[in-house]
């Protein structure tokens, strides 16, 4: 019996959308957005946290092989520094849907709100252990968002991006104390900016 994700929620071109990256100090959050085949069924779906690093990483090959449209969008530092970590997360997801080479009918959004779109939305709370196609997004928002902070920790060494994804870990919080914040620092987050203020 299979428990948690309802697999009849895969339904004709219904877009899964979640992002990965609010709570990190430093880097893009990054957003996804999946319209599954219901033809092409993919096994092992889950939310992103709770599956291993190499799962992850198979399913983000075959969702994209398989899905019947998938985009991958951001909204960078500079971006999230401006308009606040919500608004900027809203934007990436509806570059996101945009970026679908499908139009969906209606985009499922992981959470408790939902971005401005040219289609119909709903919120769904814990969505990605709920929804496939936003368990879906989520594998595609966080491989790709950790792929590119292990690139980050290679231009930034010290720091530690590549294990702590950029959350404020006490391993974060001291090499930012000791080295500064780097050009990929959010300023508007709390700890990043008591630095630059000096407090």
């Amino acid at each position: 019996m299979q428990l948690g994700l309802d697999f009849t929620l895969v339904e004709e071109l219904v877009a899964g959308v979640d992002e990965v990256g609010r709570g990190p100090l430093c880097g893009a959050v990054v957003t996804a957005a999946v319209i599954l085949d219901p033809a092409r069924p993919i096994l092992g779906l889950n939310d992103s946290k709770k599956l291993s690093e190499a799962r992850r990483e198979v399913l983000f090959d075959e969702i994209r092989e398989k899905a019947l449209a998938w985009c991958i969008a951001r909204a960078e530092v500079e971006e999230i520094d401006q308009l606040n970590i919500l608004h900027a997360t809203m934007l990436a997801m509806q570059r996101a849907v945009e970026g679908l080479s499908v139009t969906p009918k209606l985009a499922l959004i992981d959470g408790n709100r939902c971005p401005k779109l040219a289609v119909p939305s709903a919120p769904v709370i814990k969505g990605d252990s709920r929804v496939p196609a936003i368990a879906a997004a989520s594998i595609l928002a966080k491989v790709s968002r950790d792929r590119e902070m292990v690139e980050m920790d290679q231009l930034y060494p010290g720091y530690g991006i590549a294990g702590h994804k950029g959350y404020p870990t006490p391993v974060h919080l001291e090499a930012l104390k000791r080295l500064g914040p780097t050009p990929i620092h959010r300023r508007s987050f709390a700890p990043v900016r008591a630095l630059l203020e000096g407090v």
